[in-house]
Order: structure tokens, then sequence, then C-alpha cells
């Protein structure tokens, strides 16, 4: 793995917990407790990050 790949999946993986950061507070500010929240958030983590790997995948 070269630094670039290694980059480019810290940035990645950076993306990803900025979505599902967001995705925990608005889930938290309309009303699901904390805990729901942050299932939820971690499942937008786990999504996007999914979505990543299977275009980089296809791509190559």
């Amino acid at each position: 793995m070269t630094g670039l790949h290694l980059l480019a999946l810290l940035l990645a993986f950076s993306v990803a917990v900025h979505i599902g950061s967001a995705a925990a507070f608005v889930a938290w500010r309309g009303g699901a407790s904390p805990a729901v929240a942050v299932a939820m958030g971690g499942s937008a983590v786990g999504g996007v990050f999914a979505l990543y790997l299977a275009a980089v995948g296809a791509y190559h």
C-alpha cells in the first residue's frame, strides 16, 4: 500500500465519520434517544465507508 492509498483511505474514513456525526446529531435533534442516534450515526459511517470501498473496487 502506497502513501497515496493510505491518505485516500484516511480521507474516506474522515468523511465517513463526519457524515455519521452529522446523521447522529440530526437524529438526536429530531427526537431520537442518544443510543438510537449513535446507532444511526454508526450505520451511516458503515454505509458511507462501504460505498467508498465498493467504488474503489469497481474502479480497479
